[in-house]
């Protein structure tokens, strides 16, 4: 569906140029003297670069229709994460490589959003915040009072994570996605 240049909202997807983005960022521009354009801040959603560009005002944009599915990731087989619909339990493979930082926050049963274009996977959506079970923690080291002392701590995926000094093995907790840091107690 062609839609005017001049109807574009922050979040809608589009095909410009050939290339599957989504619009981050936008600003109509009227200058003194010639003609109006548009400056976008696009990302690409098949390779992530994000990208600044200026448009004419009068050019018509195709419009592109990505589907988000509420799955459940359910567990890894070497290089490939498998996820169930939630709805019609079909369970689908997705690469590695789509996922790239997300894995070390996949858990089993983790409720997820996938985009889809045209069946073309083009990755995941993760919740803000997470909850995990430590599994393995450094001792606080006796004397250590300076202003937010922290020590490693490894969740139940692997990773590890900066925790306060007082968060012991089996405690729960709760990990931002956006930054990968310790986001409080579950």
């Amino acid at each position: 569906m062609n839609i005017n240049i001049n109807e574009i909202k922050n979040g809608m997807t589009i095909i410009i140029d050939g290339k599957l983005c989504l619009i981050e960022e936008f600003q109509h521009v009227k200058p003194g003297k010639g003609s109006a354009f548009m400056k976008m801040k696009l990302r690409n959603l098949r390779t992530g670069a994000l990208v600044e560009d200026t448009y004419n005002t009068n050019i018509k944009i195709e419009r592109a229709r990505v589907d988000r599915l509420p799955m459940q990731y359910l567990y890894s087989m070497g290089d490939s994460y498998v996820f169930m619909n939630n709805e019609t339990y079909e369970q689908i493979e997705i690469p590695a490589d789509k996922l790239t930082d997300q894995i070390k926050y996949l858990k089993e049963g983790l409720d997820i959003v996938i985009s889809m274009y045209e069946g073309e996977i083009l990755g995941i959506q993760l919740p803000e915040k997470i909850e995990y079970e430590v599994v393995e923690t450094s001792d606080a080291v006796k004397g250590n009072t300076t202003n937010n002392a922290q020590k490693d701590a490894k969740i139940e995926t692997g990773y590890v994570v900066k925790v306060p000094l007082f968060i012991n093995q089996g405690e729960k907790i709760l990990i931002s996605t956006l930054d990968g840091k310790y986001a409080g107690r579950a």
